[in-house]
């Protein structure tokens, strides 16, 4: 199969990447439709890392202590959350309309935190240069924050896969409606969803709507040495796997030999 199909000519000339640069070559072939979440675990740049395309679900409803606005780190042997305060919107705000609250100095406090609580670590100073982006005080809504973020672990650990914003797209519709109507203008033929989503893709009938082969995304993180843990702690911000791994070995860690999407088959 080819790596690329055509691409409609109107989305290739008037789409941008999230970079800003144009959208070139053909439609992809496998695709990824994820929220653009706070220093996201390894599974999602895992899953960035897999596919051909990659777009941002920016314009989803924004919830409240959610991934959205916070993510886990190793702090004294122990899980600890970083969260960014946002201010109060209108009800059912989308996460491109949710603005942060400088209020508290809240940046400031993320970066010393995480440089004091893993001073320690070898590649401390590698992971720092990931949370560059909250040093810029323009990023005032929280999806440009998070997508500035994501873009930089993007380029650190070499994923090549393109990205683009769904509130680019002009799609309508809700939750699988709307995916299958990216997919489309995408020209996918392919689409990995996490495994949380599943059971709604099954229940909107998703395999029966939509021309794309579905995938779900299966990604097991590997253990490495942590410092003051009793046991393993998995399921942290990728900048745990960065301060103890650096960049060239967060890139491996990432990419695991086995297989991390699996076809789904409605009937096994």
């Amino acid at each position: 199969m080819e790596r690329y199909l055509h691409q409609p000519a109107s989305l290739v000339h008037s789409r941008t990447r999230v970079d800003g640069s144009p959208w070139q070559g053909g439609g992809a072939v496998k695709c990824a439709i994820m929220q653009p979440t706070y220093m996201p675990w390894a599974g999602y740049l895992n899953l960035m890392a897999q596919v051909d395309c990659f777009v941002y679900l920016d314009d989803a409803q924004f919830e409240r202590s959610s991934w959205h606005h916070r993510n886990r780190i190793l702090a004294n042997g122990a899980p600890g959350w970083l969260t960014v305060p946002v201010l109060r919107g209108h009800l059912g705000a989308s996460i491109n309309e949710v603005r942060v609250d400088d209020a508290a100095p809240w940046r400031r406090k993320h970066r010393t935190l995480l440089a004091n609580t893993y001073a320690r670590e070898k590649y401390a100073q590698e992971m720092l240069e990931a949370v560059e982006p909250l040093s810029n005080t323009s990023l005032v809504h929280l999806a440009d924050l998070n997508i500035a973020v994501l873009e930089v672990l993007r380029g650190k650990l070499d994923i090549a896969t393109p990205t683009v914003r769904s509130s680019v797209l002009g799609t309508g519709g809700s939750r699988t409606r709307r995916l299958i109507d990216i997919l489309a203008q995408l020209g996918a033929t392919e689409y990995v969803t996490p495994p949380g989503a599943l059971e709604y893709l099954q229940e909107d009938r998703f395999p029966e709507l939509s021309p794309a082969r579905l995938w779900v995304h299966d990604f097991q993180p590997a253990t490495y040495t942590q410092r003051n843990t009793a046991a393993f702690v998995s399921h942290l911000s990728i900048l745990d796997v960065v301060a103890h791994l650096g960049w060239e070995g967060a890139s491996r860690y990432i990419r695991p030999l086995e297989e991390t999407a699996k076809i789904f088959q409605e009937n096994p």
